[in-house]
């Protein structure tokens, strides 16, 4: 599995994806909150895979601070990318292992993940507009650790 994300990062990409590339594996999974001006336009709309909808870059970097604090080593697997007009959407794995209290449950220390499908709608260079559907009901079973729910293998 690892193996084809890799090949991933090899491929050739488009400069808007690229760009997702870049949010995902150096600002996301590096909480690089720094790069936040290089993608995205100052009033950018986001709707993340958690819910929530947000305004601009310190709301955003609010998120990801939340985010990388409740999830520890979190990491974003890109599994498929496509790519229309100003357009980029895609399918990924969200995980990491759970340090801080994640819709209303507490600490486990289990390692959770979830699917989501972003897609990115570009102006010229910049992110305009991030809208993100997450499982989030996924996510939940495997905080709370439902049987068979860590199984982060099928695609």
């Amino acid at each position: 599995m690892h193996e084809a994300i890799l090949d991933l990062s090899k491929a050739h990409w488009s400069p808007q994806k690229e760009v997702v590339r870049v949010f995902y594996k150096e600002m996301w999974d590096h909480a690089d909150t720094s790069l936040v001006p290089q993608i995205f336009h100052p009033d950018f709309t986001f709707r993340g895979s958690l819910g929530p909808q947000l305004v601009g870059h310190e709301e955003f970097i609010g998120y990801v601070r939340f985010v990388t604090g409740a999830l520890e080593h979190y990491t974003s697997d890109i599994l498929a990318l496509g790519e229309e007009g100003n357009q980029v959407f895609g399918k990924l794995r969200f995980h990491g292992y759970h340090r801080g209290e994640l819709f209303d449950v507490q600490p486990s220390g289990r390692h959770v993940w979830w699917y989501g499908t972003p897609i990115f709608t570009f102006d010229g260079n910049l992110v305009r507009d991030l809208w993100v559907l997450g499982d989030i009901h996924g996510l939940i079973g495997r905080l709370q650790g439902a049987p068979g729910a860590q199984d982060a293998s099928g695609q």
